[in-house]
């Protein structure tokens, strides 16, 4: 029987990064409906499919298309300064502590318009866009009040009414203390969690709360009066934990049954084991590692060792990773970190996904999720991982449109 589909790619071969089934597929297929995939396998194996649209590939790659599970892509400002500032010697913590830092993104960001935000946050959008990407997560966080908290958020909605990609949306309204008030943080995460939070969940503005576990940022107690309001509100929620030091905060995010634990470079095996145990995705931020010229190198061995699954993002923002390139990070966490080719194009799809919660939709090439394809001009997946500077992309497909062939 011929079933009728919207469109087929063929004559491509395929790297479908699913959780045990052949990946890298020759001769391959992929075939969407009402903006889903309905097969993606073998020629041999296609079932006969009448198609009004008909994409012959010529052998390219087709992947799952990317996914920056981390970003702070919504903000106003930069901080170039800062940056000469690091050339010169000064730390993250001493340009921080100097009311530089989060504070000065939070001063440019208060004083923009939503409408700014959204045209000055489309470039940087644009760029993801134009590597394959076609989900990417934006964070709150350069408010640190409710007004701007939201105004944040609602741009970062209107930036995937703009474009065809799919945003998803994170408060982080606890990344650091606001400029006017700052002493006492338990009296600032009490207005996080019984004024701000509150109020982005009733308008329906962040799928999942961040915070910022650290000496420079928040307790674990006060990170778990955050988490704890999260779960009442239900909202899934995810932590920067351990960049600078070891609070634990990767433990905390595997008690709270976290989405991701993020940073982690100064994770315990004990830490890794409770993510494990916990379902808890671990995602890589080498720009961050790059920019501030870390040495501690996150636990990957111990990850590997307990099963934690692995995510890379270009935690894209002003301060740490003004980082606007997908591929690149993946680059960085190969050398950086020594992930394998594999576990590299995994952290960007699938495990991603993952990192998102929304592996059941996205990030891997499967009949039933979204049809959101990145189509190469490369001769082996490798590729994607060890080139700087290049960008091989040939088509974008996002919900089964495929974009401008480059």
């Amino acid at each position: 029987m011929t079933q009728k589909v919207d469109r087929v790619w063929s004559n491509a071969r395929l790297l479908t990064v699913a959780a045990g089934g052949p990946n890298n597929i020759e001769g391959g297929v992929v075939a969407c409906r009402a903006g889903r995939i309905v097969y993606a396998g073998s020629q041999a194996d296609a079932p006969a499919m009448d198609a009004p649209v008909r994409t012959d590939c010529d052998g390219r790659w087709i992947t799952p298309g990317l996914i920056d599970c981390h970003t702070h892509l919504v903000y106003a400002g930069d901080r170039a300064g800062e940056f000469e500032m690091r050339l010169e010697g000064a730390t993250y913590e001493q340009i921080s502590k100097a009311g530089g830092g989060i504070a000065s993104t939070v001063r440019a960001t208060r004083a923009a318009s939503e409408d700014t935000l959204v045209r000055q946050s489309l470039a940087r959008l644009d760029r993801l866009l134009a590597e394959g990407v076609t989900t990417v997560e934006i964070k709150s966080g350069y408010g640190l009040d409710t007004e701007t908290e939201a105004r944040m958020l609602r741009a970062a909605r209107k930036l995937g009414a703009a474009r065809d990609v799919s945003i998803r949306t994170t408060f982080l309204g606890a990344h650091a203390m606001p400029p006017e008030s700052p002493g006492d943080k338990d009296a600032y995460i009490a207005r996080v969690c019984e004024e701000m939070l509150p109020a982005i969940a009733r308008e329906g503005l962040a799928d999942a709360v961040d915070g910022f576990c650290e000496g420079i940022a928040f307790s674990p107690a006060q990170i778990e009066r955050l988490f704890s309001v999260a779960g009442r509100l239900g909202l899934a929620v995810k932590l920067h934990a351990d960049q600078l030091s070891d609070l634990g905060g990767a433990a905390l995010a595997a008690r709270h049954r976290a989405l991701s634990a993020d940073h982690l470079e100064w994770t315990s095996e004990a830490g890794a084991a409770a993510m494990a145990a916990a379902g808890t995705v671990a995602v890589l931020l080498p720009g961050a590692f790059y920019v501030l010229r870390e040495t501690r190198l996150p636990p990957v061995e111990a990850l590997r060792r307990h099963g934690v699954p692995i995510a890379v993002s270009t935690d894209c923002n002003p301060g740490t990773s003004p980082m606007t390139s997908l591929l690149l990070a993946m680059n960085m966490a190969a050398t950086f970190f020594r992930l394998t080719v594999a576990e590299c194009i995994a952290g960007v799809t699938r495990e991603a996904a993952r990192a998102l919660g929304i592996a059941d939709d996205a990030g891997t090439l499967e009949a039933g999720k979204s049809c959101n394809l990145a189509i190469w001009n490369i001769e082996q997946p490798a590729e994607l991982v060890y080139q700087i500077g290049f960008n091989p992309l040939h088509a974008r497909v996002w919900h089964g449109t495929q974009s401008e062939e480059s």
